[in-house]
C-alpha cells in the first residue's frame, strides 16, 4: 500500500527540520472499545518494528511500548481477531497477513491509520496525525502527556460505520458494518485518490465521501489534500493513543 500524502507531508517536515540525538519516547496504548483489539504498528524503512509489530489489549487495558527517539511509522489496531486458526485474514479489520505479530507488515485497508515521526531533537517538535484516506475501522484520539489541547487530536463526533454509504461499507460473516472504505480505495478513481491529472490541491477537492469523513471526524485527513492539513507538531516524549475515546475532547481520555 502506498503512502498516504499526509505521511509524505510529515517526511518532509523532518527533512527540513534535521534531528540529532536519539533518545527513547514511550506510546501508551489504550483501548476504550467495548471489545478487544489488536494494536499494530508498521515503521518506515529503516526503523524498527516496535513490540513485534502486533498485540492483545483486552477492554480497559493499558500498554506502554518504547520506540527510539527519531522513530517513523504508523499505528493503527485490528478488530475481531482470531488467531487459533490458519485462517487468513485472521483479523476483520486490519488484519496483516493473518499474524498477531505483524513484523513489519502494513496492515490491510481499510484502518484508522495514526502516523508518527518522531524527532530526537527535543528542541524541535515531532508531529503526527490520523488518516481516513485508506479508511476507517475505529476512532482514536492521540495527546502528549502531560496533557496539552494544543497537541490534541480528538476522537470522532459520530462513528463512521454508522453513516457509511452503501457502497463504502464492509462488513463482517454476520452482516455488521466493521469499516468503510475510502471512495479511493473502492473506486480506485484518480478524481478519488488525487492523482496523475488530479494530482495537486487544486485539482482534487474534497468529495461527497471526504465531506461525510470529515464531519464525522474533524480533527483527522478525510482526503490526501484536505486543508488546512490537520497535522499536529508537538514537543514529547510521551504521547497517549486511545482507541475508541470519549466523543467530548477534554482530559478524559487521558486518565
Amino acid at each position: 500500500m502506498k503512502a498516504t500524502t499526509s505521511f509524505v507531508l510529515i517526511n518532509v517536515f523532518l527533512v527540513l527540520s534535521g534531528h540529532t540525538i536519539v533518545k527513547a519516547c514511550n506510546f501508551h496504548i489504550s483501548n476504550k472499545c467495548p471489545y478487544p483489539i489488536w494494536p499494530a504498528n508498521a515503521p518506515n524503512q529503516g526503523h524498527p518494528v516496535l513490540a513485534n509489530g502486533g498485540f492483545y489489549l483486552p477492554p480497559g487495558d493499558q500498554r506502554k511500548i518504547q520506540a527510539p527517539g527519531d522513530w517513523i511509522g504508523r499505528i493503527w489496531a485490528r478488530t475481531g481477531c482470531k488467531f487459533d486458526s490458519n485462517k487468513v485474514p485472521a483479523c476483520e479489520t486490519g488484519d496483516c497477513g493473518g499474524k498477531l505479530s505483524c513484523n513489519g507488515l502494513i496492515g490491510t485497508p481499510p484502518a484508522t491509520l495514526v502516523q508518527i515521526a518522531l524527532q530526537s531533537d527535543k528542541t524541535k517538535p515531532s508531529f503526527y496525525d490520523v488518516s481516513l484516506v485508506d479508511g476507517y475501522n475505529v476512532p482514536v484520539s492521540v495527546t502528549t502527556m502531560p496533557y496539552s489541547s494544543k497537541c490534541h487530536i480528538g476522537g470522532c463526533k459520530k462513528d463512521v460505520n454508522d453513516v457509511c454509504p452503501q457502497e463504502l461499507e464492509v462488513s463482517n460473516d454476520q452482516g455488521d458494518v466493521v469499516a468503510c472504505k475510502s471512495a479511493c480505495l473502492a473506486f480506485d478513481n484518480d478524481r478519488f485518490c488525487c492523482r496523475n491529472a488530479y494530482g495537486t490541491p487544486s485539482k482534487c477537492k474534497p468529495s461527497v465521501y471526504s465531506k461525510i469523513f470529515k464531519e464525522a471526524c474533524p480533527s483527522y485527513y478525510s482526503y490526501a489534500y484536505d486543508n488546512p492539513p490537520p497535522l499536529v507538531n508537538c514537543v514529547s516524549d510521551d504521547y497517549l493513543i486511545t482507541f475508541c475515546p470519549s466523543t467530548h475532547v477534554s482530559e478524559i481520555d487521558y486518565v
